[in-house]
């Protein structure tokens, strides 16, 4: 608590001096509200036990369900209630892609080569679309060979 107070009046300090620097169009409410903010802080404890941000969010997502603005909370209620209970069945439908089940969009899990198959380049992933072939010049293989042997660990032991 007695940091907070002297971070109080050094705050005061710094932005009288600043005034006398900048401008009286930068300061601005937001540039005041600074003032305020270790006694915000000694009232309120920590910023995470009164943010309001997902709060908020929440109600902007409510607010969304509303299509009859004469009855805005029986909108949200029938709007709330029919997303509860598509979200309850399409949990159980078999053979139709739901939220739930539908295929992620970066299938980063490693493909398991079999065992007559070097581990050095393991394929992860499967391709997302059409691949094209390309030829190296004679001067690329030689680079890319090199790069591949100076920084490969498995060729550690013969270098």
């Amino acid at each position: 608590m007695d940091e907070l107070d002297q971070l109080q009046s050094r705050v005061v300090l710094t932005l009288c001096h600043m005034q006398m620097l900048f401008p009286h169009s930068f300061f601005t409410v937001m540039i005041h509200l600074v003032v305020h903010l270790a006694g915000d802080a000694k009232l309120g404890g920590p910023v995470q036990y009164r943010w309001m941000y997902p709060i908020e969010r929440y109600l902007g997502k409510l607010k969304s369900y509303v299509r009859n603005k004469a009855q805005a909370e029986g909108s949200i209620a029938e709007g709330y209630m029919a997303k509860e209970a598509l979200n309850f069945c399409s949990r159980y439908l078999d053979g139709i892609e739901t939220v739930f089940n539908r295929p992620r969009r970066v299938n980063d899990e490693p493909h398991i080569a079999p065992s007559n198959v070097t581990t050095l380049f393991p394929q992860v992933g499967k391709p997302v679309r059409a691949f094209t072939y390309f030829t190296l010049s004679a001067k690329e293989k030689l680079q890319a060979h090199r790069h591949v042997l100076t920084n490969c660990t498995i060729v550690n032991p013969f270098l």
